[in-house]
């Protein structure tokens, strides 16, 4: 105890060393250990680390001696190593909670005697397992090991918790645990964060036991419906994928080409390497050839220094999807045509060809024969690509599969809004199945969606859909096919006998590519034409 005039009232143990009396006694000394409150003292046989508080007119200085290297260094080298201490013991957002080794409380911090309701001081001296709900400390020191990050259980709230021993020399001394205390909302995400992780382990661990085979059929199971024109596209990708020879996938848009695609590729002996898929309509025309076959380190300005792979050189040992790629540019076709004709690529920029191994599988919703009339369509890639050609069925061709696809996108919706199970009422499938769908399967997955955004009360049902329906523009409808009548004939044909007949072959022409949907090649068989007869009277109307 040093008085305010700097006269040593009162020294015990090493505090009656003559070297510390001389040094506490000093005013310089005393008014910088109360600054930091927290003081290193090295002298020649010994270190001490002393605690500086002013008591009435004088100075109380508390010693201790041989403290560990780490205190020390941390003590002398940060100026408020006190206030550091003051804010772990007091951290509204760390609860702390030290036992001894006999497992009773010898201190818990303010937030966590708030989070228990005790008064301050109320737990210490009591067994921990009094204090604490579920709490593990006492076998902590039993077994002398940490357990960090666990989930605890304390008054109905789960807290990520971590428990120590602490250990003076060669034996355990207690133990300390620390909470995390956030807002609820903080603690909900992370359960909720903490579950999802859950999951996917198990997810992981799922699929690794599983066969190469049973992998294999999911990415058929993908494939929703049991139309007989699905059961009938499983089968043919079963027998075709096996084989190593290049697949053209035709279909509306909208109708599952990718999924296709992507069973092809995980039933063909090349699943173990990769399937690579190409929007070619996506590509901008200056960037196919550099993303088809790469290119070369400093090739063009903004270049990767590296130089890149292209999408051919990823494909090798496995599959390249081309999706798309009716819409392809002309002098890309033919590039493209020496590549799966001689099975080598040379980067943009390089010297050095290399050669690839690679399953070709395309995709287009655009009729190639006729783009190969038009002359928009290399005749010798079409041969190339299209040995194997698979056709995909419209959602008209098959709307018995609705109410599958309806249950499907509604269990995958509900996983990706995190919602409670949704109710599908009875009748909204025979609803569906009575609308018409000419984007196909995307299509319904949008309105389902769209739907089940605004669905109340956990239900699904025919108003959900007719609410969004009458949010949405009218489209205009076609005419209906007037009736034809002695009496409008003739008064329809009033010119020359060879401007009337050019007139009705007209409009037999467009009433025929209307019911056909635009599909030419459809409109020339069911007129009884060949189809550049029909693109010439269509070039000259």
């Amino acid at each position: 105890m040093v008085e305010k005039s700097g006269r040593i009232a009162v020294s015990l143990g090493v505090g009656a060393d003559p070297r510390i009396e001389a040094l506490v006694s000093s005013p310089e000394w005393l008014e910088d250990a109360v600054q930091k409150r927290m003081f290193p003292i090295t002298l020649r046989d010994s270190r001490l680390i002393a605690i500086v508080r002013q008591v009435g007119q004088g100075h109380l200085v508390i010693l201790s001696e041989n403290p560990t290297e780490t205190v020390l260094n941390f003590i002398l080298n940060v100026d408020f190593a006190y206030d550091i201490v003051d804010h772990i013991l007091s951290d509204p957002y760390d609860g702390m909670a030290i036992i001894d080794k006999d497992a009773k409380v010898a201190f818990v911090s303010p937030v966590h005697e708030k989070f228990f309701g005790l008064r301050p001081g109320e737990a210490i001296g009591k067994n921990v397992r009094d204090v604490i709900e579920n709490t593990r400390l006492h076998q902590v020191i039993r077994t002398g090991v940490a357990e960090v990050g666990q989930i605890q259980r304390m008054n109905g709230t789960e807290r990520v918790v971590s428990r120590h021993p602490i250990r003076h020399g060669n034996k355990i001394v207690g133990a300390i645990g620390r909470v995390m205390f956030k807002g609820p909302q903080q603690v909900e995400a992370m359960a909720r964060r903490i579950s999802s992780l859950e999951e996917q382990i198990a997810q992981i661990e799922k699929e690794a036991k599983k066969t190469p085979a049973a992998r294999s059929e999911e990415f058929l199971d993908a494939i929703i419906g049991q139309s007989f024109a699905i059961q009938s596209l499983r089968e043919q990708i079963r027998k075709i994928a096996p084989l190593d020879i290049p697949v053209l996938i035709q279909g509306e848009s909208g109708t599952g080409k990718e999924l296709v695609a992507q069973a092809l590729h995980m039933h063909s002996p090349r699943q173990g390497a990769r399937l690579v898929t190409v929007n070619a309509a996506a590509l901008p025309e200056s960037l196919v050839e550099s993303e088809l076959f790469g290119y070369a380190p400093g090739s063009f300005t903004g270049a990767d220094k590296k130089g890149r792979a292209g999408k051919f050189e990823m494909a090798n040992r496995g599959t390249i999807f081309l999706d798309e790629i009716g819409d392809m540019p002309l002098e890309v076709q033919s590039k493209l045509l020496r590549v799966l004709q001689d099975r080598i690529v040379e980067r943009v920029g390089g010297d050095k060809p290399k050669q690839v191994d690679f399953r070709l599988c395309t995709a287009t919703n655009r009729d190639l024969e006729e783009f190969v009339e038009m002359g928009k369509f290399r005749l010798d890639l079409y041969y190339r690509i299209s040995p194997v050609t698979i056709l995909l069925p419209t959602l008209e061709e098959r709307l018995e599969d609705i109410p599958l696809l309806l249950n499907h996108f509604v269990g995958e919706l509900t996983k990706q809004y995190n919602r409670p199970p949704t109710e599908i009422e009875t009748d909204l499938a025979g609803y569906l199945m009575e609308q018409s769908w000419p984007g196909n399967i995307r299509q319904l997955r949008h309105a389902i969606e769209r739907a089940f955004v605004f669905a109340e009360n956990g239900k699904l049902g025919i108003a959900d859909f007719q609410r969004e329906t009458a949010k949405a523009p009218m489209r205009p409808q076609a005419a209906p096919p007037r009736a034809a009548s002695a009496e409008s004939d003739t008064s329809a044909y009033q010119g020359t006998l060879k401007a009337s007949l050019e007139d009705l072959e007209n409009r037999l022409i467009n009433d025929a590519i209307v019911r056909f949907k635009g599909n030419k090649k459809k409109a020339a068989e069911h007129l009884g034409v060949s189809r550049s007869f029909l693109y010439k009277k269509l070039e000259s109307s």
